[in-house]
């Protein structure tokens, strides 16, 4: 009892911020790599390499935010995320909905241009905002969705931003709020059967629009990426052309690398499309190799790992939600964006956390830290607060592996 009180306790988790720091910091170091220029001298000192690349200075200065979002976040009031977490949800649909209208792009229409020359994505900030809303409202009963009213109550507050998100064309961001749906479904002790029915519901709907598209002959770029997922050898050359690059770079690399900054290196010869984006993981395993990208994946998981720590001794429900929410979603972009790297999961244009290229992703990812650390700050380690519901998630997961521990 006292282990778990004194596990229990209000404090900064340091270890965290050690460790996402640690992956933005390498993140500037990858895209500079990425983006090393054929004019670029090789054996120019490391802060020079930095500086001649626009995407690296620029992911510089979001790093550099990094500890300013955290510490604007941590000093936040607890009880303001449960008191303004509807009115930041209206915001984040409501950007969302601005983008949708009045961006005039042709197919996807996810960013807003700034005056300033950057370009913003509502749908990454749509994703906390999901969180805080869901944890408001599923920590307010035990058995979350087991009436009517419940039910159709959260499907409302998943099915406004599913509908802008769909409209604007964006898949990638809808995944990682459905997988944020069902995992915060999952560990707040929804009923088994009503989250059976859900996976069975969605695996009918993905083979109904599947068969669709193919039937009626569609030429959607999203059904060319499924095909292409399923016969690369087919659509090499098309649909799976970036993916196949992707993975003829990360073998490139062997076991420990080809080195930084190396001149006639795929990443430098722009070998594959975007890669300081979505596929910087391609640039991360031809400079690093197989062991850089071990490495990089295990530093993901002890950020994984801690943040269901922290949950777990979390007692207040609401905040373990919100971190369950968090972890979730650096958990489906971390498996997803290498998993498309490497060949093992569809394009979907879901960047690396704290890695690739991008302010709003940064922001978001950086703010979902923020906000488990508000929680770890504050939560009371009084014994009348109920256990939260993440442990019974826990159990469950003991249970399908055979645990009984």
């Amino acid at each position: 009892m006292i282990a778990e009180n004194r596990r229990s306790r209000p404090h900064t988790d340091w270890l965290l911020i050690i460790l996402v720091m640690m992956v933005a910091v390498f993140g500037i170091l990858a895209v500079s790599v990425a983006t090393y220029s054929t004019s670029s001298q090789s054996d120019v000192p490391l802060l020079n390499h930095i500086v001649e690349s626009s995407f690296a200075m620029r992911q510089s200065l979001y790093v550099l935010l990094a500890p300013l979002i955290l510490s604007v976040i941590m000093s936040l009031p607890y009880e303001m995320l449960r008191r303004y977490s509807k009115a930041l949800f209206l915001a984040a649909n409501l950007l969302l909905l601005v983008v949708w209208v009045f961006n005039r792009a042709a197919g996807v229409k996810a960013w807003l241009d700034t005056l300033w020359g950057f370009t913003i994505q509502p749908s990454e900030f749509v994703k906390l905002a999901m969180i805080l809303i869901l944890a408001r409202v599923l920590s307010q009963s035990e058995r979350p969705m087991s009436t009517p009213r419940e039910f159709w109550k959260i499907m409302f507050l998943v099915g406004v931003p599913t509908f802008i998100i769909v409209g604007s064309g964006e898949m990638g961001s809808l995944l990682v709020i459905v997988f944020i749906f069902g995992f915060m479904l999952y560990f707040a002790g929804t009923p088994m059967k009503i989250l059976w029915s859900f996976l069975a519901v969605g695996v009918l709907g993905v083979l109904a629009l599947y068969a669709y598209m193919v039937s009626s002959g569609s030429e959607s770029y999203r059904l060319i990426r499924i095909l292409a997922f399923l016969d690369p050898e087919s659509y090499s050359s098309s649909g799976a052309y970036q993916q196949t690059l992707s993975k003829i770079t990360i073998g490139a690399g062997g076991v420990s690398g080809i080195g930084m900054f190396v001149d006639g290196a795929m990443s430098q010869l722009n070998y594959v499309p975007a890669d300081w984006t979505d596929f910087i993981f391609s640039t991360i395993g031809e400079t690093w190799g197989f062991v850089g990208c071990v490495i990089l994946l295990a530093v993901y998981i002890c950020i994984i790992l801690r943040m269901l720590y922290l949950a777990f001794y979390t007692r207040d429900r609401f905040g373990s939600l919100i971190i369950i929410g968090v972890m979730s979603m650096l958990l489906f972009h971390v498996f997803e964006n290498i998993g498309m790297a490497i060949g093992l999961m569809p394009i979907t244009g879901i960047p690396l956390p704290f890695v690739s290229y991008g302010g709003s992703n940064m922001v978001t990812n950086m703010g979902g830290v923020g906000l488990v650390l508000n929680v770890t700050r504050n939560r009371s380690q009084s014994s009348s607060i109920p256990t939260p519901q993440v442990k019974t998630g826990i159990r469950r997961f003991q249970r399908l592996s055979g645990n009984r521990g």
